[in-house]
This record gives structure tokens, sequence and C-alpha cells, in this order.
């Protein structure tokens, strides 16, 4: 959620990120669509393409109906809180679908 306020780097308003320091300055009066605004770079937090080298099988049914496949990679991350179980995110080792469970 962006919200307006002043900018830190120019004297007019700006559209600002209250939990990160992404800024999208406003010169002069503009109107903007959702989707023409743009995207900041973000890092992928399950590790990125590199997240499903060297991790483990297991049977896991994949979700998808016309692929049926019984194996599936895995690994855990802890997302939430300590006290909160892991969550454990799979591939089907098939179709390549993709799925977590808490």
């Amino acid at each position: 959620m962006l919200v307006v306020s002043a900018s830190s780097t120019s004297a007019s308003n700006a559209f600002v990120c209250p939990t990160c320091p992404y800024e999208f300055p406003i010169a002069g009066l503009q109107m903007f669509e959702r989707k023409s605004l743009p995207r900041k770079q973000v890092d992928d937090v399950l590790g990125g393409a590199g997240a499903w080298d060297n991790v483990d099988q297991t049977a896991a049914q994949c979700p998808v109906e016309s692929c049926g496949n019984d194996r599936a990679y895995f690994f855990q991350l802890q997302i939430r809180s300590a006290d909160e179980p892991m969550t454990t995110f799979y591939k089907c080792t098939n179709c390549g679908h993709q799925w977590r469970e808490n």
C-alpha cells in the first residue's frame, strides 16, 4: 500500500511505502492507473531459481488432476513466528507444479 507523503529527496509529494524505502515522486498533477506505476524490485525470499537444487523427494500427491503424480521435491522454511509450525513447499517431479502446506 502506498501513501502520499512529502518526498525525502525533493520538495514535492511522493507515493511512499510505509514499510520499506520505496518512493515514487509526484511531479505536478498526474493521474495514474494502478498498473502503470513502476514496480519495486524485490528479492525472491524462497531462494530464486536455485531454491530447488539439491532438495529431497517425498511421497506427495500432485494437486493437478491431469498429472496424478505421487512424488514431489520439498523443502521447509520458518516463514511465520517461531511458535508456529514450519511451512513445507512442494514441487511435482512430473509437471513442475508448486504448492505449499502450513
